[in-house]
């Protein structure tokens, strides 16, 4: 039994309808969740120690290596069954999407820090890193997986191209 099917026994029927007809987002979900875990306990590992006065480049760090696990369970797991590029074209739009996602990404913890000056000393040190959690880890994440959800299905993963490849 595969990872999505172990998740859809558990869901009630009506529900498991749905989620079958979304089934590729609903691993790219899974994949999403993988990297978020990965991302954050990067950047706090950084940010907490040899990065400490830099949390913007420990959090670029952080997405970055989130990224590349991304491409690898992405091309393999989410979109196995679409696409049909040469995996060097398809790596290097993969890449591309993902980092306008990785610029997404950075603006609101950027805006929570040095616009909205949400950082010691001018907040206690609880505040800068709720704000830090919830503008890099929340907003900017759900900004980034919605462009790159788009953008990999549009241009990186595209149904077209299997449908080419499947008649020559």
């Amino acid at each position: 039994m595969s990872v999505v099917e172990s998740v859809l026994a558990l869901v009630p029927a009506p529900l498991r309808r749905v989620l079958l007809k979304h089934r590729e987002l609903l691993k790219f979900g899974i994949v999403g969740g993988t990297t978020f875990i990965i991302d954050n306990a990067i950047w706090f590992a950084l940010k907490f120690t040899v990065l400490e006065s830099k949390p913007i480049t420990a959090k670029a760090i952080a997405v970055i290596i989130a990224t590349i696990v991304s491409y690898v369970l992405n091309r393999e797991w989410s979109f196995r069954t679409r696409g049909g590029r040469e995996r060097h074209h398809e790596a290097a739009l993969f890449f591309l999407i993902s980092g306008c996602g990785v610029g997404i990404n950075l603006i609101p913890p950027y805006v929570s820090r040095y616009v909205l000056d949400l950082e010691t000393p001018h907040v206690s040190l609880l505040v800068q890193e709720t704000a830090d959690f919830i503008s890099g880890s929340i907003i900017g994440m759900l900004l980034a997986t919605g462009f790159r959800f788009w953008g990999f299905r549009k241009w990186v993963f595209p149904d077209q191209l299997r449908e080419q490849r499947s008649y020559d």
